[in-house]
């Protein structure tokens, strides 16, 4: 099978002693430029210097010896990465596989579920969900040519879960009266913008009371938020980055579907050697799977190997698990302290820009590592002068050119909101650091800055 182990890092402790997040860590363990700050996670990730170094020696043992590895060393590692995520979830093996991203999970179900031909069939998303996924929904809506139909559930933020839950109870009930059927619900488990931990349980809950198919985007989930118990809450489909905040290289994201379902995924994206034709047409249709046979259910065997890319991701999950239970403390410990981090630094950026922090008086929303802060300029105003895409554009610019950072900015519900995002390598001081520099950027947008930077127009 190849040696891939490596010495765990220290960190300068001794092995029975937690690794103390902040700075020293992000300096010792992890790949950035000294000069910048990422308070971005949320994005796109990012891995510890060990999990890259484990990531390479996978690669080289694919070019050291192409085909062994490949067909027969690959499926045995990407087994174990898969045993090793489901125990994370709290599921069985066989109902977990990997896809590239939450993007590709959404599409691979969206795309497999045949409509009935009434025409009578809605799909139900939230008014958060995710834009590429919202794009895929009507990319549905638009192949199927009126076999489907899409509606959005409304959220007015800050409110309880409960609320949310009784939008979604009422979007049902209004489309029965219409004589249609909900047929699937596209729903978070942290959503993007804003980045809020949603009630993704009691949604699942309401569609089972309801007959209607849940669809879980947990983008923003393993690793971030605790899901050991998703057996217990029975999504129909889930599908969660790794590589967000997981600690594995980009890009991965584990797909579940159980059991009972998985006939429902008939193929891949994009289809490959693992399809089976359930009725073949026309002469010398046998088609022949070059890999070696292996004994696994259609569900896993299709998703083993879908062309030929670079899938060391998939392989380093087992890995980041065990990095992040020996270096980091657990799941527990990455959690719990995450989010009293956002919490704290939402806080902290708040009274520095005189506005507040996005929650609700349960504090729900808050229950993850994201914190999501109103920003002091004048919305109304701006998208009244059709310059937000502008001030936007500056706001980022100004961010990365002069500050070497990035966070998140974007108008919700008539406002403008910065979304940050905890981390291990990070600590208070980034966003007490934070708070001033974009106190100094929303200054220098109401003095009308953003406007001097301005390409000129030379059309003629």
């Amino acid at each position: 099978m190849g040696d891939t182990t490596s010495e765990l890092p220290t960190c300068g402790r001794t092995r029975s002693e937690p690794v103390k997040f902040g700075r020293a860590l992000r300096d010792s363990e992890f790949l950035f430029d000294p000069s910048y700050r990422n308070l971005n996670h949320g994005s796109f990730g990012t891995i510890p210097s060990h999990i890259r170094n484990l990531m390479r020696q996978y690669q080289d043992q694919a070019e050291a010896k192409p085909d062994p590895f490949i067909r027969y060393t690959y499926p045995q590692l990407l087994d174990e990465s898969r045993a090793a995520v489901a125990k994370l979830l709290g599921v069985p093996t066989e109902t977990c596989v990997f896809v590239s991203n939450a993007t590709m999970g959404v599409n691979t179900v969206l795309r497999n579920i045949v409509w009935n031909k009434d025409g009578k069939d809605e799909i139900l998303y939230f008014e958060t969900i995710y834009g590429g996924c919202a794009k895929t929904v009507d990319y549905v809506v638009e192949y199927n040519r009126g076999l489907v139909h899409s509606r959005c559930v409304p959220i007015l933020y800050p409110c309880p879960d409960g609320d949310i839950v009784e939008n979604f109870e009422k979007a049902v009930q209004e489309v029965e009266k219409e004589g249609r059927r909900v047929r699937l619900a596209l729903f978070d488990v942290v959503s993007s913008n804003p980045g809020v931990r949603f009630p993704f349980e009691a949604i699942t809950a309401s569609c089972k009371r309801h007959g209607i198919l849940s669809l879980v985007d947990g983008a923003q989930g393993i690793g971030m938020v605790g899901l050991n118990y998703l057996g217990e809450v029975d999504p129909d489909f889930f599908v969660s980055n790794c590589h967000k905040w997981l600690h594995v290289p980009r890009g991965c994201a584990v797909f579940y579907v159980p059991l009972r379902n998985q006939g429902l995924i008939r193929s891949t994206v994009p289809t490959s050697h693992g399809f089976e034709a359930a009725e073949l047409q026309g002469e010398n249709l046998k088609r022949v799977n070059p890999l070696p046979p292996n004994g696994k259910g259609y569900f896993v065997n299709g998703f083993q190997f879908v062309g030929t890319v670079d899938n060391a991701p998939y392989l380093c999950v087992k890995d980041a698990i065990k990095w992040r239970e020996e270096v980091l403390g657990g799941e527990v410990r990455i959690r719990d302290e995450l989010i009293k981090m956002a919490r704290e630094g939402g806080r902290l950026v708040a009274e520095a820009l005189g506005t507040e922090v996005l929650d609700n008086k349960e504090g729900t929303m808050s229950a993850c590592a994201m914190t999501n802060v109103a920003l002091p300029l004048p919305a109304e105003d701006i998208e009244a002068s059709g310059e937000e895409p502008a001030v936007h554009s500056y706001v980022l610019d100004t961010l990365m050119e002069e500050y070497q950072t990035f966070v998140a900015v974007f108008v919700f519900q008539g406002r403008w909101w910065a979304r940050l995002s905890a981390q291990v390598y990070l600590d208070l001081q980034d966003f007490k650091w934070v708070g001033g520099v974009l106190k100094d950027v929303c200054g220098r947008v109401v003095r009308g800055e953003y406007k001097k930077s301005k390409v000129p127009d030379t059309s003629e």
